[in-house]
Order: C-alpha cells, then structure tokens, then sequence
C-alpha cells in the first residue's frame, strides 16, 4: 500500500486536513527541511498563545531503505513496523519471529515476509547468519535480555523495548556488550519524541522559567488498565517480569531526569498492594468473573465489563472478530483476563510514591496511582522565574510578576504527518530517529541512548529496593 493511501485509510487526507490553513502552508517548506515551527496565531487571546519549537517530520533521511527483522510480535512489534507501511522507502521488514503463530503469521503476510524468514522462538532467528541492519525485540519483559544480547553478537543494532532487562546487572551487561560490539541500541523511552513532552523539555532547557528548582510529577494508570495489565496480565507478577516502577514507570523517571537535565544522585520510595488481594474479595466472589459472580454488575474491575462491554485491549486476544462476544467471553473463561481481580497471584503496588535529588539540590517527587479514572501523566515545574502545569495534552507556564501565560495545547493530529504515531507521537519518533543513527552509525542521533537509558534504569532499581527496605537509596550509575 502507497503512504498516501495508508494516510488516507486513517483519516489523514493531506497536511491541510489536519493542521490549520496557515500551518498547510508552510509544509512543504517544513518537509523539505525536516523541521516544523509550530504557531497557530488564531488561538492566540489575551495572555494565551501557543509557544513555538521545532518538530522534526517522521520520515527519516538515510542513504538506503535499511532492513529489519521484528522480534516478539505482539502489540509494540506490531507498532513499530508500522513504520515500515508509512516509509516503505526508508524501512524493510524481512524477518519476524513470535512463539505465536497468528502473531507471526499475520506480521509476516502484512510485509510479504519470506517464508523462510518466518521463525518462531527469536532463537531460531538469531541462530542464522546476520541478514538485515537491525532488530526490533519486542518480547515480554523476562526476555529481553537474551535476545538483545545475542542480537549484538550477531551484528545487529536493536530498538529494545522498555525496561532493558530484569536486573540492573543485566542492563549493565547489555551497556557493556554495546561497547564491545560498537553496535547501537535505543530503549523504547518513547514519550521523549512525542510533540508535547519535547515541547515541555525545550522550554524548560531554554531558561524560559529561569532555574528549574522542583518537579512534581503523577502517572495515573486508571483502574481497568491496572487491572488488565498488572493484576490479572502479563505484568501481574513483578518477579516473573519487572517491578511496576519500571515495567510501567521508568518512562516517568527517565522524563523527569531528561527534563532535570542533571545526575540524580538519591532516591526514596515507598507503596504497597492495597485493594487487590484475597483478603479484599467480596463474600461469594468466585475465581473467574465468568462463573456467577454475584457482585459483576457493579464491581468496577469486571472482566466482562471491561472487555465484553467495553471492548476494552482486546488485542491480547488475537481475535478474528473483535465485536465476537461468545470468542470473548471464551477467552475469559480460559486465560487470566477473566480471572477475579481479588484472585490473582499478582504482586505488584497499585500505590507508589518516590523522592529525588538531583545534582545542585533540585528536587522532584513523582507518584503512581491505579485508582484513577483515566491515565495521562500531569506535571508541575517549578523554576525561578515561572511554573508549568501540564496533562500529557496541554501545558500552561505562568510567569512571576505581571501576569503573562503561554500555553501549549497542540494535538498530534494537527502536526502534518504525524497523526496516529503513539505515545503522543512518540513510538515512531523513536524509530525515525533509530534508523538515522543506523545509518549514520551514530547514536548521537538518539534523544535517549544506551549510557542514559541505562542511568534512569539504575534510578528504577534503586527506588524498588528503597521501598522494600524503607532507606534512602543513592544513585551509583
């Protein structure tokens, strides 16, 4: 399928259909150069406007479509390669490997996979000699790290789904292979590409709010993801994955230590799992949500409320139909999404609290909370000269002494080209940017690369073992 149709089959007709006359304007300027000023002078009024920065467009300059093989093709492969359908030009899929073979086989006809390039355990794949530029693992947690390490051996570079590994050892030793293979690897801290979260970052690097002194920062889950994901689902178990503070969070501590732009050096942390345990169960509440419950039509976690009414992440199912509610209803009487959320034999915190200090006493607190009504991170920044308060969609900096605000409030869909790239935009600015340094063999071009994925992640374990000890932990990186 062409770009053009691939964008229109998505909405996303032209650059005008989605960004205001006088930005359609400038487009093909914008194109050209790589770069986006945005402003949109008719959103300006009385002490509100919109800031201006820099965009980069989403199609990568290379010197040749590079090729990729997905490893692990659940929901974020099958993300990623969506790269692949809007740059055929710019990237190739010509391998994929998934234990599944619906997953696997339905990646591999999309983008017209060689048979003989089709494998299922990532072993099979990386036991043949190196035959693209790069591989993109996207397996559950606890591996991660096998994969990417045979994958440097092998020659590749990798974009390596977040968080590096199960152990800080392990994301040490994955660090230490890049510098012995000279091969490049990107973790997946993809909020750091997205429009709002680079607009945040740029103000605040321009001094605009003088120095930054504090931040305060919230990841709000929402409960039905907490249920789907941490409680009954893959990440349920912190153990057999990786705790909650990194397998959902290290996002939020590698945003807040970009922004801080400085060294953390202690952290403080605390939680608990307070609401989804056995002693918590209703009187009667059964195991699967599917067996008589009779408190389903008013419990908030219901099963069948979440994914049959609400049709709610059903893509873990691997449905032909998603609208097939006696499928869904199958697949809850047979797999952990159907389970009762009191239940489990889940584990991690569904509260969550940590302190940092950072390099010249710049502090930040940051909090993650399941028993929320819907997610979108919100972030406070206290400077010398001025405050921000953001939601993940618009943030609002108030300067000190005569009243002045700016705000941005921008949507993915009104940047030209960058409609439907996740995570705000984020997920395909990663690869946009991954493959440049691919093929420059230069990871300077990353916003995030190994050496400072790997220091968020020291912060990460750091704060697991503060809250499960109660001490202040400092950080070694």
């Amino acid at each position: 399928m062409k770009r053009r149709d691939f964008l229109k089959n998505l909405g996303v007709v032209s650059a005008g259909a989605v960004v205001a006359p006088e930005l359609a304007a400038k487009a093909p300027a914008a194109a050209e150069s790589g770069l986006m000023d945005i402003f949109n002078p008719e959103r300006k009024s009385a002490g509100e406007f919109n800031t201006r920065f820099p965009i980069k467009a989403l199609k990568a300059k290379v010197s040749r479509p590079l090729k990729v093989v997905i490893i692990g093709a659940g929901n974020r492969g099958r993300t990623y390669s969506n790269y692949a359908q809007l740059f055929p030009e710019v990237m190739q899929i010509v391998g994929v490997s998934d234990i599944n073979p619906h997953r696997k086989e339905a990646m591999a006809k999309k983008f017209n996979v060689a048979p003989e390039r089709r494998y299922g355990h990532y072993d099979e794949l990386l036991s043949q000699e190196k035959f693209a530029d790069a591989a993109i693992i996207c397996t559950p947690d606890n591996l991660h790290f096998d994969p990417c390490i045979k994958a440097l051996d092998k020659g590749y570079d990798v974009i390596l789904e977040k968080p590096m590994a199960q152990t800080e050892k392990e994301c040490r030793a994955i660090y230490a292979k890049t510098k012995q293979t000279g091969r490049i690897v990107a973790v997946c801290h993809v909020l750091r590409y997205a429009p709002y979260f680079l607009a945040l970052h740029d103000l605040v690097q321009s001094g605009e709010i003088g120095d930054v002194v504090s931040i305060q920062h919230m990841e709000p889950i929402a409960y039905w993801h907490m249920a789907h994901s941490y409680v009954r689902g893959n990440w349920h178990d912190s153990k057999k994955t990786t705790p909650i503070i990194l397998a959902k969070s290290c996002h939020d501590l590698d945003i807040i230590r970009w922004i801080v732009n400085k060294p953390c050096q202690t952290i403080v942390a605390d939680g608990s799992l307070y609401l989804f345990k056995e002693e918590n169960a209703p009187k009667g509440a059964p195991l699967r949500c599917t067996d008589g419950c009779p408190h389903e039509a008013t419990c908030p976690f219901s099963a069948i409320d979440i994914y049959k009414r609400k049709k709610l992440s059903l893509k873990v199912f691997d449905l032909e139909d998603p609208n097939d509610e006696n499928a869904i209803v199958e697949k809850l009487k047979t797999t952990n999404y159907g389970r009762c959320v009191y239940h489990c034999d889940n584990d991690q915190p569904d509260h969550y609290v940590c302190n940092m200090v950072f390099e010249g006493g710049i502090t930040s607190s940051f909090t993650m909370d399941a028993f929320t009504p819907s997610g979108g991170r919100r972030t406070r920044i206290m400077g010398t000269k001025g405050f921000i308060d953001g939601d993940s969609k618009q943030f609002t900096v108030t300067y000190f002494g005569p009243e002045n605000r700016k705000t941005w409030n921008l949507k993915v869909s009104e940047i030209a080209e960058y409609a439907h790239a996740g995570h705000g935009g984020g997920d395909l600015g990663l690869v946009r940017d991954f493959l440049e340094a691919v093929d420059k063999h230069d990871d300077s071009h990353l916003s995030s690369n190994i050496k400072v994925s790997l220091e968020s992640h020291v912060m990460g374990f750091a704060a697991e073992k503060s809250r499960r000890s109660g001490k202040k932990e400092k950080i070694k990186v």
